[in-house]
C-alpha cells in the first residue's frame, strides 16, 4: 500500500498533458475554420466579429499553454520527453498566434480578401490545422498509428504546397499591383498565413519525434 502511494507521486495525474494538448489542438482546428470564414466574408464588420472570436480562442489557448508549462514544472514523470512537451506546446501556440495575426491584419490593413492567394492559403491552413488535431488526438494511446502517420504526411505536403502558393501569389502581386502600399500590406498577410503552415509542420515534426521514441 505504501509503495502504491509512493508511486502515485511520480505518475502524471489524470493524463493532464493529453487533456490539455487535445483542447489546444481542438482550438487550433476551430481557428483554422474561422480564418477561412474571415477570408470568405466580404463585409468588414462581420469580419471584425469573426476576428473577435479568433482573439478569444487565441487567449484561451494562451491560458492552456501556460497550464501545460505549469504542469511540466509540477510533474516529475511525464508521458513523453519534457523537451518534446515544451516544443509541441510552443508549436501549437504559434499556430494559433499566426492564425489570429493573419486575420487581424486583413481588417487592420483594410484588405479586400477576395484574392486567390489568400483563399488558397486559408483552405490549406484549415486542412493542416485539422490534421494537427487528428495527430494530437492520437498521442494518448498511439493505437491508430496509420492514421497518425497519414495526418503527418498530409501536414508536410500542405506546407510544401503553401510555399508554392506563396511564391506564385507574390509573383502575381508584383506583376499586377501598382500601389506599393498594397504590395507591402498583402505581402505581409501572405507571409503570416504561410508561416501558419510552417508552424503546423513544426508540430508535426515534434509528434513524429514522439512516435519514433515511444510507439
Amino acid at each position: 500500500m505504501a509503495i502504491n502511494s509512493f508511486m502515485k507521486i511520480f505518475l502524471p495525474k489524470s493524463k493532464v498533458f493529453y487533456d490539455l494538448f487535445e483542447k489546444v489542438a481542438d482550438n487550433v482546428a476551430i481557428m483554422g475554420t474561422k480564418l477561412k470564414l474571415v477570408i470568405e466574408e466580404p463585409d468588414f464588420d462581420k469580419r471584425a466579429s469573426l476576428i473577435g472570436q479568433l482573439e478569444d480562442i487565441e487567449h484561451d489557448n494562451d491560458e492552456l499553454t501556460h497550464k501545460i508549462f505549469t504542469e511540466l514544472g509540477r510533474n516529475f514523470i511525464t508521458p513523453f520527453d519534457r523537451e518534446d512537451i515544451h516544443y509541441l506546446a510552443s508549436a501549437l501556440d504559434d499556430i494559433a498566434d499566426y492564425i489570429y495575426a493573419s486575420a487581424k491584419k486583413i481588417n487592420f490593413y483594410r484588405i479586400n480578401p477576395n484574392d486567390t492567394g489568400l483563399q488558397k492559403l486559408a483552405d490549406m491552413i484549415e486542412q493542416s490545422a485539422m490534421q494537427v488535431k487528428i495527430a494530437v488526438g492520437e498521442l494518448r494511446d498511439m493505437k491508430k498509428m496509420r492514421q497518425m502517420t497519414e495526418a503527418l504526411v498530409k501536414i508536410n505536403s500542405i506546407e510544401n504546397q503553401a510555399d508554392d502558393v506563396f511564391d506564385m501569389s507574390i509573383e502575381r502581386l508584383f506583376a499586377t499591383e501598382a500601389d506599393a502600399k498594397e504590395v507591402i500590406k498583402k505581402r505581409e498577410i501572405y507571409q503570416a498565413m504561410e508561416i501558419v503552415t510552417d508552424k503546423c509542420e513544426d508540430a508535426s515534426n515534434v509528434i513524429e519525434s514522439i512516435i519514433i521514441k515511444y510507439a
